[in-house]
């Protein structure tokens, strides 16, 4: 009689001792796929203590899954709920986010530099203000890209790091921007009061390249006049515009650039200051064609940089990637051939105009 209890006896810690193994497995499988990671405070270089940490599933609607804060040696960990998933890691330091795309199991090493209002060593690389009609309009993209090269390394962020001057009776499209980790989003600028035309925006500039796009319609019969206004000093202004518009400018600034494309031409101006620059002047009709098929370069939707850290909060993106084939990690030496670099950045300008675009219209559409 006493043999069947024995045997059930014995079933049952079999049965305890497998829950138990599939417990222990699932918990080292998902150690395994947790996200860990190290700040480093590249202004003090030392770790980032006390900063907090949030994970970002990336998905249609920017799940936020989890957060964390680092510890004394600047150390995080993260729990991934979803291994296949690709993720977001963003550190907030000092206000500011860091980000940089993650997946299950990845140790990360992010970069986080103190703030201040105003810092020294900025300088603008290029501007690329690109230009052609649709209908009645003259459309234009005017592309910056911004270079702190700061040292040792902050970033810049208050109520005016960037400032651009449109013409006065331009109609604000979109304005985007990207930091250095490339990951590009739509942000607002505020127009200066009693001065039509001069626009500021609030984006920090990291250590590094930071790009921003401002693109805009004017009331176009044959004629526009531009003067242009650098809230930095710029290496280089290339002007693009279609075969059968005509350039005129005033300014020995101008020179005819050769751009290997019958699809359009470029004037360009190098080592401008800071302050007002050369006029000039855009004449006749034409339209650019598209630069490709931005849609194969799309990458997953991001949340938008100044997202607070709730998850309720974080709403529907209109975001931009940049494409991970910019390389642009020096700046441009005197001698700055645009040739080999205006193919890039149009088409990053092209590609940021799109994909705002697309958002904004499927926000429109309630998708």
């Amino acid at each position: 009689m006493n043999l069947p209890v024995c045997g059930k006896g014995l079933r049952v810690r079999r049965q305890i001792r497998a829950w138990t193994l599939v417990a222990l497995f699932s918990t080292v499988a998902q150690g395994a796929s947790d996200i860990t990671g190290t700040v480093v405070n590249q202004s003090r270089d030392e770790p980032s203590a006390g900063d907090d940490v949030v994970l970002i599933q990336l998905n249609p609607w920017t799940e936020l899954e989890a957060r964390a804060k680092t510890d004394a040696h600047g150390v995080f960990t993260l729990p991934v709920k979803h291994p296949d998933a690709p993720y977001l890691v963003r550190v907030l330091h000092q206000s500011v986010s860091y980000d940089q795309r993650a997946s299950a199991g990845d140790a990360l090493k992010i970069a986080v530099f103190d703030t201040a209002l105003k810092v020294r060593n900025i300088t603008g690389t290029i501007e690329i203000l690109r230009a052609g009609m649709e209908g009645n309009l003259l459309h234009v993209s005017d592309m910056y890209e911004i270079w702190n090269q700061s040292n040792p390394p902050l970033t810049e962020a208050g109520q005016r790091t960037f400032e651009a001057y449109l013409p006065a009776n331009a109609r604000m499209d979109s304005v985007l921007a990207a930091g250095p980790e490339k990951l590009g989003l739509v942000i607002s600028a505020t127009p200066v009061s009693g001065e039509p035309g001069h626009y500021t925006v609030d984006f920090p500039l990291r250590p590094g390249a930071t790009k921003f796009a401002f693109n805009y319609d004017l009331p176009y019969d044959g004629h526009a006049r531009f003067q242009t206004r650098h809230a930095y000093p710029l290496e280089q202004l290339a002007i693009m515009i279609p075969p059968t518009m005509k350039f005129s400018s005033q300014s020995a600034a101008f020179e005819v650039l050769r751009a290997d494309s019958s699809r359009y031409q470029v004037r360009a101006a190098d080592h401008l200051q800071a302050g007002e620059g050369p006029e000039f002047e855009l004449l006749g009709a034409g339209s650019l064609p598209p630069l490709g098929n931005p849609a194969k370069w799309a990458h997953p939707p991001l949340p938008p940089n100044s997202a607070p850290l709730t998850l309720g909060s974080i709403p529907k993106p209109a975001l931009a990637s940049i494409d991970s084939r910019s390389k642009l990690t020096e700046p441009p030496s005197q001698s700055l051939a645009l040739r080999g670099v205006i193919s890039v950045l149009v088409a990053v300008c092209a590609f940021l105009i799109w994909r705002a675009r697309k958002g904004l219209t499927s926000g429109k559409h309630g998708v």
